[in-house]
């Protein structure tokens, strides 16, 4: 059973992935998204394979938080995988916030959480590595979208 905080949560990581959709379509790239929580389990969040993540903490922490595993309620026992280890089509890690939008390899992220290079972080519903902004930038970002007021 989802919590208020999990759909608090939910909502807002779903009008962020509405925000990077629209900036995708401004220079070009077109996202069909599943609607349905059957094909997003199935298939993924959309036909493209790009995951969409809302990280609202990087400019004050200076790393990006990827997750890796999640319950839905704190009360469940087991973690289950999510993020980077979820099994779906998901081949390109979209995360950013409404300033910058990092575009990174699922695959890339997959060998540092392997490699153990970064800080593992666990709440109560979610585990994930954090990555110095630093770091993304230099090595693992294959584009960078900054957003300009208009």
């Amino acid at each position: 059973m989802m919590t208020e905080i999990y759909k608090q949560n939910l909502l807002i990581g779903e009008e962020y992935q509405d925000f990077v959709v629209e900036r995708l379509y401004e220079i070009g790239l077109a996202v069909i998204s599943y609607s349905s929580k059957r094909y997003q389990n199935i298939k993924g969040e959309n036909k493209n394979g790009w995951e969409i993540k809302y990280d609202r903490k990087f400019r004050e922490t200076r790393n990006l938080y990827i997750e890796v595993e999640e319950k839905t309620n704190k009360n469940n026992k087991n973690f289950v995988k999510s993020g980077i280890f979820r099994v779906d089509n998901t081949w390109l890690y979209i995360i950013g916030d409404y300033k910058t939008i990092y575009i990174l390899s699922k695959t890339q992220l997959q060998r540092c959480y392997k490699k153990n290079r970064y800080k593992i972080v666990q709440t109560l519903t979610s585990i994930g590595m954090l990555i110095p902004i630093l770091v993304v930038d230099k090595f693992l970002c294959l584009k960078r979208i900054d957003i300009v007021n208009k």
